[in-house]
């Protein structure tokens, strides 16, 4: 009997020996266990023109390797098309524009810091043709055949290729010629699409547009000196709400290893 409430004892002290242990060591495990908060994902609404989806889509899988709690939107569009959202009050954090005439409104708008936008890339405007087209075309007289029936052009009002498209057409003395064979397009893409699917014989693009189809060719490079240099403004928008992540992807968009990317889709750097 003796033993058994001896061995009671021992047991009963070991228990709460073990309970003691367990409530020391408490609150360093939980400390261990207790994971760092999260960072939280800062999402950024990037505004660009339609001639730099691949360029941008490329680069942001290289900047998410480097930056993974900010997530890059972009909204492609016509750049004036853009600059009316902007103005009418629409979430944009950067605007990346194919013309700067778009970037100076929204400057004069002081929608953007003049301090905070520059001139990044250049571009050239060309004209496509359909991969299998037999029409020879070698500069913009030749648009004025019979054979070319339908030539895709930019709304120039809204479209920067479209505008740069009717600078040289002008120049040229063919523009009110060549209406009644115009179709419009929405962005540039748009034109590139029309002459993709034979729905336009012809079509003003930039170079760039034109590097990414299979399905058209250059015909011919528009002459540079028939209509203005073709440049792209990058600008950091006022009405930000991450201005810290808007200012580093404005930042990055200036360095080597992005500016290597657009190079590899056909624009050339200001620098």
């Amino acid at each position: 009997m003796k033993c058994n409430i001896i061995g009671l004892a021992v047991i009963a002290i070991s228990i709460m020996l073990a309970g003691c242990g367990s409530n020391g060591n408490a609150p360093a495990n939980q400390a261990q266990q207790t994971a760092e908060p999260a960072a939280k994902t800062v999402e950024l609404t990037i505004s660009a023109a339609a001639s730099l989806t691949d360029a941008l889509n490329e680069i942001q899988g290289l900047y998410a390797k480097s930056n993974p709690a900010v997530k890059l939107n972009f909204n492609f569009g016509a750049s004036g098309a853009l600059q009316q959202q902007i103005e009418q009050g629409a979430p944009a954090d950067l605007f990346l524009s194919a013309a700067p005439k778009n970037m100076k409104a929204l400057v004069d708008k002081q929608l953007i810091d003049e301090n905070k936008q520059i001139n990044l890339l250049k571009n050239e405007l060309v004209v496509v043709a359909p991969a299998d087209s037999k029409t020879k075309l070698e500069s913009v007289n030749d648009l004025t055949k019979a054979e070319v029936k339908t030539i895709a052009i930019g709304i120039p009002e809204s479209v920067p290729a479209g505008n740069y498209a009717k600078e040289a057409l002008t120049s040229a003395k063919l523009w009110d010629a060549l209406q009644s064979k115009s179709v419009q397009g929405k962005d540039v893409r748009q034109v590139l699409q029309y002459v993709e699917t034979g729905n336009a014989d012809a079509g003003f693009v930039y170079k760039t547009d034109a590097l990414t189809s299979q399905k058209a060719v250059i015909a011919f490079a528009v002459d540079p000196a028939s209509y203005s240099p073709i440049q792209y403004p990058i600008g950091v928008v006022k009405a930000t709400k991450h201005n810290k992540e808007a200012e580093d992807f404005y930042a990055y968009l200036q360095t080597k290893e992005a500016l290597d990317v657009f190079v590899k889709y056909g624009f050339s750097t200001q620098q």
